[in-house]
């Protein structure tokens, strides 16, 4: 593939609901360019975006496929994007290296929920937006329906820029609301409007120039005044509109049957700001917030937003360039990781082929194997210069399995492999909980954590079981105890004799083990200090009551008793390690668990039941908002409420609810549930 200067590119996101036809439009430009033979199709896993396994399997998209469209001496690089919500992170990864997003909707079904989840996402990022609505050709398809449930979902001012010509099985075409013309089958030669449009084009192009006017104080003054804008006058502050978030134009097109697809892409290259014109971008240069301006000819500064984890090849890393340019075989260096790297061959990926390119130039997306410290969110620039792009911000899991290998040959891989999955996405979290002496894998969701499960199999030939994890709770204090124990042994040569006396109270939180010598006059030598500590530690990490660690404990060993031949270390190991238990039992023992913060973000009218379902989770409500039409709901909840809370939602709202969670502190389990840990900690050492 030829090297595009930055002014020749456009990158673009397609966003939407599962379903809305985001890959097939994407199918749909690619094969409009020349560059495949046939039309895919995502059902017969023939498309080029959905290339995975997993995703042939269940026919949708879970991974983020770049698709460049060379387009009449441009370059579009398309992000096409998942719409199932436990894959937000894809979406978050493409929005954060794109200057525009296209959100896709269905013509039958409308705003769904996927649609409302890729505005929050936009909303957030404050990226400029357009709307396609697609499947125009399909039964009972309405742009205008389609159209109206957008401008009851969303704040904007919705304006067309393609209206259809024909409709379901009769769908022929698009008329250009810009231009006046009608773009019919392959939109090879325009024509003119058909008669039983002409009232719709006239209502849709004086809204568009009172958009274009309403831009700039200049226009806006002259077209009140009654003088015709122009048509560079109109493109000019339509461009500006859009940059403001002002205006959100809306295409339409049938993606399975090209229509409206080439003159979205005349469209594209039009109205979304090309990298030389998005910039500066903000950026820490030795260590102070500043900005960089995009050019080929500064400073190399290269944001890595998406991993692929290839068994083949190895790992791939995708890249937007801010800054400079990078020549196939550059040796740059990780920034962020603070560790050399050499490119080797630069390339782009459409799908899973690779297109080797000379270089890649400020604004562009390329791609390399095999780097060797870097992964997703790293900044890559030349060694000497310290600038480090701004990540993407993925959310904290919020579903977790608790997962152990099939097999002892399993056993050996799964730790590589796992490293590899979470390298790949970044909303996958996997770790080992002594605690709970599981080994737990966490994202967004059942369906997220079914593929990864998948995937460990399938990519990587590591088989593992899945089950619902523990909570980590914890045990401590509750008041002041003492105790002591004597341990003394004889087996005929040298014994072992060991005498503790000690005090166990409440400590500070989060100070695990404060460990204190009150032994005055020689009762304990202090060489055997260390031995008692060593037999004390020992019971923490175990437990005493159900077998979860102890924490935020103060021991005093105060007195005791020692043999001047019998007392050595075990003895005094034993001796204190069996005084603590007893101490501990005396001392108001009980669990701590872990308390979350909650976000919970739903349509008003679900408000009621979310409350209700909080309450019997035990959560205590801290504030209540509404943004937009939404609920935001503000909680503290026991960790043991939320372990499947994720799939609760989803049906308490219809998908339409969120959340996220972050861990605050642990408290007291209440007891009328305490002695139900004890008995669950009981069953499972008999078992």
């Amino acid at each position: 593939m030829k090297v595009y200067n930055s002014d020749k590119i456009r990158n673009i996101a397609l966003l939407g609901h599962g379903g809305s036809g985001k890959t097939m439009l994407a199918e749909a430009m690619i094969h409009a360019t020349g560059a495949t033979n046939r039309l895919g199709r995502v059902e017969d896993g023939t498309t080029v975006a959905d290339w995975d396994e997993e995703e042939i399997k269940r026919s949708q998209s879970i991974n983020t496929s770049l698709i460049p469209c060379e387009w009449k001496g441009n370059k579009i690089n398309v992000l096409d994007t998942p719409g199932y919500p436990d894959f937000v992170g894809e979406v978050i990864g493409a929005l954060r290296v794109v200057e525009a997003a296209i959100v896709v909707i269905d013509a039958v079904s409308g705003v769904e929920v996927g649609t409302e989840l890729a505005w929050q996402q936009l909303e957030r990022t404050q990226r400029p937006r357009f709307i396609f609505i697609n499947k125009m050709d399909r039964d009972n398809a309405s742009f205008e329906r389609a159209l109206n449930s957008v401008r009851e979902a969303f704040d904007g001012n919705f304006v067309p820029l393609l209206l259809p010509i024909g409709g379901e099985s009769s769908f022929q075409g698009v008329a250009s609301v810009i231009d006046g013309k009608a773009y019919l089958g392959n939109e090879a030669k325009p024509s003119d409007l058909p008669d039983d449009i002409v009232d719709a084009w006239e209502e849709a192009n004086l809204m568009l120039v009172e958009a274009a006017a309403e831009s700039d104080d200049d226009l806006l003054m002259k077209y009140l005044d009654g003088e015709t804008l122009s048509a560079a006058e109109i493109a000019d502050g339509l461009k500006t509109a859009i940059l403001q978030g002002s205006v959100v134009p809306v295409f339409c097109g049938a993606a399975t049957r090209e229509i409206g697809v080439r003159t979205l892409m005349d469209m594209i290259l039009n109205l979304v700001p090309s990298p030389a014109e998005s910039g500066p971008y903000p950026a820490i240069v030795d260590g102070e917030e500043a900005e960089i301006e995009g050019v080929a000819d500064g400073p190399v500064a290269a944001l890595v937003f998406k991993t692929i984890a290839d068994p083949f090849v190895g790992r791939i890393s995708l890249f937007r360039v801010y800054s400079g340019t990078i020549q196939s075989d550059a040796r740059l260096y990780n920034v962020t990781k603070r560790s050399d790297e050499r490119m080797g061959g630069t390339f782009t990926m459409r799908g899973k082929e690779h297109d080797p390119v000379a270089a890649v130039v400020a604004g562009d997306i390329g791609a390399a194997a095999k780097l060797n410290v870097t992964i997703t969110g790293d900044t890559l620039v030349e060694k000497g210069t310290n600038i480090i792009l701004p990540a993407p911000q993925f959310p904290n899991p919020l579903y977790a399995v608790a997962i152990s290998p099939a097999t002892q040959a399993d056993s050996a891989k799964i730790g590589g492999a796992l490293n590899r999955l979470a390298e790949e996405d970044p909303t996958l979290k996997w770790y080992n909980e002594p605690s709970i002496r599981q080994m737990i894998l966490s994202g967004m969701g059942d369906v997220h954590m079914t593929i990864a499960v998948n995937r460990l199999q399938n990519k990587f030939g590591v088989n593992v079981n899945t089950t619902v994890p523990k909570v980590p709770y914890r045990e401590t204090v509750s008041r002041t105890a003492s105790a002591s124990y004597r341990h003394k042994k004889q087996t005929g040569g040298a014994g072992q004799f060991g005498e503790v006396h000690l005090r166990v109270e409440p400590g500070e939180e989060g100070t695990g083990l404060t460990y204190t010598w009150e032994v005055f006059g020689g009762a304990i030598s202090q060489s055997f200090r260390p031995s008692i500590e060593k037999g004390i530690r020992q019971v923490m990490a175990n437990g005493v009551i159900a077998g979860y660690p102890v924490v935020d404990v103060l021991v005093a060993v105060y007195d005791g008793k020692e043999h001047p031949v019998d007392s050595k270390d075990i003895a005094f190991q034993i001796a204190g390690r069996e005084a603590f238990k007893k101490a501990f039992m005396d001392a108001g023992p009980v669990f701590l668990e872990p308390i979350y913060k909650v976000e919970v973000t739903v349509p008003e009218n679900y408000m009621g039941d979310i409350l209700g379902d909080l309450n019997t989770r035990r959560a205590r409500v801290q504030g209540m908002d509404t943004v937009r039409g939404k609920s935001i709901i503000t909680a503290e909840v026991p960790y043991a409420e939320l372990l499947r809370y994720a799939n609760d939602l989803r049906s308490m709202t219809q998908g339409r609810g969120i959340y996220s969670i972050e861990l605050l502190r642990y408290e007291t389990v209440p007891k009328h549930l305490a002695q139900g840990i004890i008995d669950d900690a009981k069953r499972e050492k008999e078992e």
